[in-house]
């Protein structure tokens, strides 16, 4: 006797959402560290600001990634462009994370700026950008699936 199969059909939006967060932070740390190991430049070009401002830069990344991800998939049919718009809010959230974690440390304003100007238009933004999208086209595709379990031949035998 077996047990029924639960029926298939798209990953839940929450679930999906879950999954492409551990996904983009996943894909932005490697991402960040190698890029950093090739080019020999630091992530955070400022001197003195300490970790803080680059570990807020990530939450508040991944927070609005997450939000807008969260958005754009519970539509009925959620378009891959909710992807882009999930990558331009993580860029946005990476570049004013910096600014308020840099700002808590007691970093001077100016440094600041300047660390947060330094990775929204430098490759450590196109870094989070590109992990976003990729991440965020995973989310989407996620809900989008009506793809079904997998099964081994020999539990197909309703379809000979």
């Amino acid at each position: 006797m077996t047990a029924p199969e639960p029926p298939g059909g798209p990953v839940a939006p929450r679930l999906a959402v879950v999954f492409a967060t551990v996904g983009f932070f996943a894909l932005a740390i490697a991402g960040l560290g190698l890029a950093s190991l090739f080019l020999d430049a630091d992530i955070i070009g400022v001197r003195g600001l300490g970790q803080i401002p680059g570990v807020a830069g990530m939450i508040l990344a991944g927070a609005a990634f997450a939000a807008t991800l969260l958005v754009g998939v519970r539509a009925p049919h959620p378009s891959l462009w909710i992807a882009a718009i999930a990558a331009v809010t993580a860029w946005l959230g990476e570049a004013v994370g910096v600014v308020v974690g840099g700002l808590v440390t007691g970093g001077d304003s100016a440094a600041v700026v300047a660390a947060a100007g330094g990775v929204a238009v430098g490759w450590p933004g196109l870094v989070i950008a590109a992990a976003a999208l990729v991440a965020g086209c995973g989310g989407v595709t996620l809900v989008r699936t009506r793809a079904d379990r997998p099964r081994w031949p020999w539990e197909r035998d309703d379809e000979e």
